[in-house]
C-alpha cells in the first residue's frame, strides 16, 4: 500500500473527471432504469451525464494546471451547467470538493480525501428537506468510508475504493428505508448515480477509460422574450471552422470586440463560433483568415422577437415584474404565454432545462424582477440555484410541480400589483389545483400491490402511480373520477404530441358521458411522452 503523501494533481484531477464522464456515457441508462415509477421521466442518469458533461469540457479546455483552480472552473460550470435535482446535488458535491482543494495547487492523498467529505456535506445541505434511502443516505455512507479512509492514512486511490464499498452499503438499504423502492424493487437511482461519479473517478485516477469517447461540443440556446426590449447585437451569428489554424486566444480577443454572447467551441481541426453581433459581416470577414468557414447561420433576433410577440396574443409589456414558466409542448407554450408568463423556458418531464437557462433568460430580458415557475418537482432545485446565483432581490420561485398549478399561479399574476401580493395569490391558486398526468408504463412495475405491465396506460395523481388500464378511455375515466368532487365544474384535458385533435375530441366525449353536469374542455398541448395532462376545478 503507498503512502498517504502520495501527491494528486491537476493532471490526475482532469482524468477523474474525464473518468467520471465517461462512466456516466456507459452507465446513465441503468440509472434512468432505477426510477421508482414506471413513468417515463426516469432521467436521474441524464440529468446526472449532461451536468458532468459541462464540467468536462471545462475541465479539459482550462489553461490551468493547479488542481484547486481546475477543480473551482468544475464546479462553477457544474453549478450552471446542472440540470435537475440529481444535478443540482452533484453540482454541490464538486463545489465542496473545489472548497477543500481551493488554493492549491497540488495536493496529499490525505487533503483530496477530505476535499470530497467537503463535497459529500455539501451535497446534503443541497436539499431542504433531506429524506432517508435516498441519494442523501448513500451521500453519508461515503462521507463515513472517506473519513475512515483517510484516518487510516492510505492512498487516495484506496480512499476512493473504500469510500465506493461504503456507499454501495448503504446503496442496499435505500429500498429498506423507502417502501416505493422496495416495492418497485429497485435502490435509489441518485445514490447509484454518486456511486458511478466515484468508480469513474477511480478509473481515470487509475488510466482505466473504459467508456466511449467523450463529445465536449455544445449549442448555446437563448430563451425567448415576449416583452419588448432593444437588442444592441441583434444578428444570431453561429458557424464552423474547418482546418482551423489560428489560436484560441487570438480568435477570442478578436470576437470579444464583436459583440457579446460568445461561445467559442474547438475540436480536432475545427473550431464552432456563436456570437451576438450588429455586423456578422465582420465577424465572417475575420474568420475568413483562420480556415474554411461552414454551416454559416444567421439569425435576426429582432424579427424573431416580434414574430413571437405576434404569435404570443395578447402578451403585456412588463415594467418591473416578469413570470419565467417550464414548459414542454408547443401548445401548452403558446397557452402559457396567452395567460401572462413573459418568458418560457423549454422543459418538465425526461427534459429538465439546466441553470445557466434561467440565468441567461434573465440576463437577456429587461425586468426588474422575475417569479419562476418550475411546473416540475425535478426542475425546483435548478430554479433555486438560479435564485441563489441571481440574488433573492431578482428572483422569486413559486414551487410548482405540474403544468396545471403553473397555469393557475400565472392566470392570477398581475403586473401591477407589488412581488408579495402576487406570490401569495399565486401560492394559493397553485394549492387550490388538482392535477393528473396520463402516460404509458415503460416496464413492469409492482404499484399498491398489484403489478402494472409494462405498456399499460397509467393515470398519476401527485407524483404516484394512481389507477391502470389496458386502454387510453378507461384510464383517463378512471382518473379523472378519483380528481371529481360533487362541486367539480370543469376538467380541462391539454392532448400531448402523440395524439391529433379528433382522437383528442372522441375521448373527451366519452369521458362526458361518464360525469355529469361537468363541462369538458379540450386544449392542444403538444407535450412528449404523456397522452394528457388534466387540470380539475
Amino acid at each position: 500500500m503507498q503512502s498517504s503523501m502520495d501527491v494528486i494533481n491537476g493532471r490526475d484531477f482532469r482524468r477523474m473527471i474525464a473518468g467520471a464522464y465517461g462512466a456516466f456515457m456507459r452507465e446513465h441508462e441503468y440509472i434512468n432504469s432505477l426510477n421508482v415509477f414506471p413513468v417515463p421521466d426516469g432521467d436521474t442518469g441524464t440529468n446526472m451525464l449532461l451536468t458532468l458533461g459541462a464540467v468536462a469540457k471545462a475541465v479539459a479546455e482550462a489553461p490551468d494546471e493547479g488542481i484547486g483552480s481546475l477543480a473551482r472552473r468544475g464546479a462553477d460550470s457544474a453549478i450552471m451547467g446542472a440540470r435537475g435535482n440529481s444535478g443540482v446535488i452533484l453540482s454541490q458535491l464538486l463545489r465542496g470538493i473545489a472548497r477543500g482543494l481551493s488554493g492549491k495547487d497540488t495536493a496529499t492523498a490525505a487533503e483530496v480525501g477530505k476535499a470530497f467529505q467537503y463535497g459529500v456535506l455539501y451535497a446534503y445541505r443541497a436539499v431542504a428537506r433531506p429524506v432517508e434511502g435516498t441519494i442523501l443516505t448513500v451521500a453519508k455512507g461515503i462521507a463515513k468510508g472517506t473519513h475512515r479512509a483517510v484516518r487510516d492514512r492510505v492512498a487516495f486511490a484506496d480512499i476512493l475504493t473504500e469510500a465506493i464499498s461504503a456507499g454501495q452499503e448503504e446503496l442496499k438499504r435505500t429500498p429498506d428505508l423507502l417502501p416505493a423502492l422496495k416495492a418497485a424493487g429497485v435502490v435509489d437511482a441518485g445514490g447509484q448515480g454518486l456511486i458511478v461519479f466515484l468508480a469513474g473517478c477511480l478509473e481515470g485516477l487509475e488510466g482505466r477509460f473504459s467508456g466511449p469517447e467523450a463529445d465536449f461540443g455544445r449549442t448555446l440556446t437563448i430563451s425567448g422574450m415576449t416583452a419588448e426590449v432593444t437588442i444592441a447585437h441583434p444578428y444570431c451569428t453561429e458557424f464552423v471552422v474547418k482546418r482551423f489554424a489560428a489560436s484560441k486566444a487570438e480568435v477570442k480577443r478578436q470576437l470579444e470586440q464583436m459583440g457579446d454572447s460568445l461561445v467559442i467551441a474547438p475540436g480536432e481541426g475545427i473550431l464552432k463560433v456563436h456570437i451576438h453581433t450588429a455586423h456578422p459581416g465582420a465577424v465572417l470577414e475575420s474568420a475568413i483568415a483562420w480556415g474554411t468557414l461552414h454551416d454559416i447561420k444567421i439569425d435576426n433576433m429582432s424579427d424573431q422577437h416580434r414574430q413571437t410577440l405576434e404569435t404570443a396574443g395578447e402578451a403585456q409589456v412588463r415594467s418591473g415584474l416578469a413570470v419565467i414558466s417550464v414548459v414542454s409542448g408547443e401548445g401548452l407554450a403558446n397557452i402559457m404565454r396567452q395567460m401572462g408568463a413573459d418568458i418560457v423556458i423549454t422543459g418538465g418531464q425526461t427534459m429538465n432545462p439546466p441553470v445557466e437557462e434561467f440565468v441567461a433568460a434573465i440576463h437577456n430580458s429587461s425586468a426588474e424582477t422575475y417569479i419562476i415557475l418550475p411546473n416540475n418537482k425535478n426542475i425546483v432545485l435548478a430554479a433555486a440555484q438560479a435564485k441563489k446565483l441571481l440574488g433573492d432581490d431578482r428572483v422569486a420561485i413559486v414551487p410548482t410541480t405540474n403544468v396545471p398549478q403553473g397555469l393557475a399561479a400565472v392566470l392570477v399574476f398581475d403586473a401591477q400589483r407589488d412581488l408579495a401580493d402576487n406570490l401569495a395569490r399565486m401560492a394559493e391558486a397553485q394549492a387550490a389545483v388538482k392535477s393528473a398526468s396520463l402516460t404509458i408504463a415503460v416496464r413492469d412495475s409492482l404499484v399498491n400491490g398489484q403489478k402494472v405491465p409494462e405498456g399499460a396506460y397509467i393515470g398519476v395523481i401527485d407524483g404516484s402511480v394512481a389507477v391502470w388500464a389496458d386502454g387510453l378511455s378507461a384510464a383517463l375515466t378512471q382518473v379523472v373520477k378519483q380528481l371529481v368532487e360533487p362541486d367539480t365544474g370543469i376538467v380541462s384535458l391539454y392532448y400531448g404530441a402523440e395524439l391529433d385533435e379528433a382522437e383528442a375530441k372522441v375521448l373527451a366525449a366519452g369521458l362526458a358521458e361518464q360525469l355529469d353536469a361537468v363541462e369538458i374542455e379540450v386544449y392542444f398541448g403538444g407535450q412528449p411522452h404523456y397522452q394528457f395532462i388534466i387540470s380539475v376545478e
